[in-house]
């Protein structure tokens, strides 16, 4: 059977002399090129990064930008790869005019610079803005968690530590235990018994000195967890085996669904997230008014509150964390409120009046109830107080019921949230390898993600309008 053969290794050719006859008119390079080429890195805040051996010039920190873009775009992150690509990638030879910097140089460029990245994705964003890309009437806010560099077994909470501390106490004892009942016997068995036990036991009291200290650590800093590894991660819920992360942040316009604002938090909630992201969204788009949806974990009368006023209105579908209908209980949405009288309606058609109101949590909160509990023929399907049902209120649950009456109006909208926001993770995650981050501490690991959403953001419109519009944009 004869095959397809190649030509002889031996062979001359006569390859084209110049390196820009390799790259094709529509390759993202040339976008890469020129839109870094058109930024003020200086103003930025960009360093020039010296290369490794010493007495050479330093590398232009357009070119290594230029790099990281590349890499970040193709799913390359790692520096030592990178440093591989400048060797035999003919795109990354074209971007960097056959610069091949080590590897030390590579990583060393990111960490020096890394407050930086974040304004070259803002300048992208801002770009495009200019060509009508964005929207800028709904934006749909999300998190998501990425894995830190920091195992599950150097994070400690403080109820982790008194286990750990417990569990050592009781090993210490049982091992005492043991050690007399060895000094009850004669001989080389005696010794060799004792001296095993003393041995494990003093391993055992140097452990628990590390944990005492640690815990020690904990009530000095005030924190609720620490990370050996990485001391800005946190252990998060839902996520798999409590991973300790990163909790990043995103804004998604909706029109394209690009990114128009990102951030990356060790807060291990989403409740605290919403203004602080859609108020900086808002300020990108250039909005006086705003439209954001957002899930279930951004609910939080403080941050509603806080749009509502900088002309941003939310739509969060309230989460059902009622203590009394997991009980069986009647809920407080079974209570209607009645602005008017300044009083609730119940389920029995009593009305709960106001009483007094109370300073909770920096919230002043009003409380209502009535005496007609006590010979009510359904109290037991509304409380197990052996006195009566009490239902506060916040003096601004006003704002929180116009959200849902607003949300239930317009249901097709929590919808298309998922459709907005889900897209750009789902990419970055699956398409782009980046569940995890490479780098140690939070400053470092904003610039990574920075890189992450740029990388995300410039493929997409690549995919809209293609390079050559693009490319013309910045020319």
């Amino acid at each position: 059977m004869s095959y397809i053969e190649g030509e002889s290794r031996n062979q001359s050719l006569l390859f084209p002399e110049i390196l820009d006859d390799y790259i094709i008119e529509d390759n993202l390079v040339r976008f890469i090129d020129a839109f870094v080429d058109g930024l003020k890195l200086e103003e930025m805040g960009f360093i020039h990064s010296v290369p490794e051996s010493t007495g050479r010039p330093p590398y232009d920190p357009r070119d290594l930008l230029k790099l990281y873009v590349y890499g970040y775009i193709n799913g390359i992150r790692s520096s030592r790869r990178l440093e591989r690509e400048c060797g035999r990638n003919v795109e990354v030879m074209w971007l960097l005019r056959k610069l091949r910097p080590d590897f030390k140089t590579i990583a060393d460029f990111r960490k020096d610079n890394r407050n930086a990245f974040k304004g070259v994705f803002r300048q992208f964003t801002l770009l495009c803005k200019e060509m009508d890309l964005l929207g800028g009437e709904l934006v749909a806010i999300d998190g998501s968690k990425f894995k830190a560099v920091n195992s599950s077994d150097r994070n400690f909470s403080r109820g982790k530590l008194e286990r750990k501390i417990k569990e050592i106490e009781e090993k210490i004892e049982k091992y005492l235990d043991e050690m007399d009942r060895a000094d009850a016997q004669e001989g080389e068995a005696k010794e060799a018994g004792a001296e095993g036990l003393k041995e494990k036991v003093e391993k055992l009291r140097e452990r628990k000195g590390r944990y005492d200290e640690l815990l020690k650590e904990l009530e000095r800093s005030g924190e609720s967890q620490i990370s050996l590894t990485d001391p800005d991660s946190r252990a998060m819920p839902k996520t798999p085996k409590g991973d300790v992360s990163y909790n990043v942040q995103v804004a998604v316009d909706s029109k394209h669904h690009l990114m128009v604002e990102q951030e990356v938090t060790n807060a291990v909630i989403d409740s605290s997230q919403l203004f602080f992201m859609a108020k900086r969204a808002k300020a990108m788009l250039g909005k006086d008014q705003l439209t954001v949806v957002a899930d279930k974990g951004y609910y939080h009368g403080d941050e509603v509150k806080a749009c509502e006023e900088a002309g941003i209105t939310p739509y969060i579908q309230k989460a059902n964390t009622s203590a009394n209908t997991a009980l069986g209980l009647f809920g407080k949405e079974r209570f209607v409120y009645d602005p008017k009288q300044d009083c609730y309606r119940c389920p029995a058609g009593e009305r709960l009046r106001y009483h007094f109101d109370s300073e909770e949590l920096g919230r002043k909160i009003r409380y209502y109830w009535t005496t007609a509990c006590n010979t009510c023929e359904i109290k037991a399907r509304c409380t197990r107080n052996k006195g009566f049902r009490r239902i506060t209120r916040w003096v601004h649950e006003d704002i929180l019921e116009q959200m849902e009456e607003r949300v239930k109006a317009n249901w097709e909208l929590m919808k298309k949230r998922k459709q907005i926001v889900e897209h750009p993770f789902g990419t970055i995650k699956f398409w782009n390898d980046q569940r995890h981050f490479l780098m140690r501490r939070l400053e470092k690991v904003k610039a990574e993600f920075s890189l992450s959403t740029l990388a995300y953001n410039i493929k997409r419109a690549i995919n809209l309008v293609g390079v050559a519009k693009l490319v013309a944009a910045v020319s």
